[in-house]
């Protein structure tokens, strides 16, 4: 070094205290929100600032998608209705086996629209053994005479109870013919909810005449238990 070179003094930087916890509290305030508006909403789902939201960082988390077609060939997975569901109970007496085809058989059905939905659960009360109770659940149209008719099984078996749901193929009516085996009495709970439209009495489908949401002692007004 030359006698006329001076040595470069070291730059002393004087930081207050109050300086430097804000710098440090400025540090800490960036860093949350890092983790509260970008790596919460990115990786967990959780939004509390509402940043990942506006920014659309929330959607990295989510899975890739993949768009099906709801209209199928059975028809269009959600669909809308003019009329509002409707639920009724139905009690249905049948006799012992020696009631004949009048007292120990029976068919019930409601009217439906293609593509409205039923849900039901029946049971026969008072049968001891499955296989003495026999049910047949269909449904077909209702066409004029010289007509084709529509039919459709859905499923017959024999047993005290079924569960479940059932989308009309037609316009027609959909039930079941109940048949009773055993040497005593039953009474066929029914349990419907959904769209459709109670048969009045003495039409397919109900022909015996039964009344809806009453007691099964009132369900057969012009049933006699003796009768051939």
């Amino acid at each position: 070094m030359s006698e006329h070179e001076q040595p470069i003094a070291p730059v002393q930087l004087k930081v207050s205290g109050k300086t430097l916890a804000l710098i440090i509290a400025g540090g800490l305030l960036a860093g949350a929100l890092i983790v509260l508006g970008a790596i919460m909403p990115a990786e967990f789902n959780t939004d509390p600032l509402g940043l990942g939201k506006l920014s659309g960082i929330a959607r990295l988390w989510a899975p890739d998608e993949k768009t099906i077609d709801t209209n199928t060939a059975g028809g269009p997975l959600a669909r809308e209705y003019e009329t509002a569901p409707r639920t009724d109970v139905i009690e249905i007496p049948l006799t012992n086996f020696l009631g004949g085809a009048k007292g120990s058989e029976l068919e019930y059905k409601v009217h439906m629209k293609q593509g409205a939905t039923l849900i039901y659960e029946w049971e026969a009360v008072g049968v001891s053994r499955p296989d003495n109770f026999g049910y047949d659940f269909h449904g077909h149209t209702t066409p004029e005479p010289g007509q084709e008719m529509t039919v459709a099984t859905y499923k017959q078996a024999r047993g005290v109870s079924q569960k479940g749901a059932l989308t009309a193929p037609f316009n027609g009516i959909q039930g079941w013919q109940f048949s009773n085996f055993a040497d005593t009495p039953v009474v066929v709970r029914v349990k419907l909810t959904g769209f459709y439209d109670l048969v009045p009495a003495g039409e397919e489908g109900n022909l015996a005449g039964i009344v809806a949401n009453v007691p099964a002692a009132q369900a057969r007004p012009d049933f006699k238990p003796d009768q051939r």
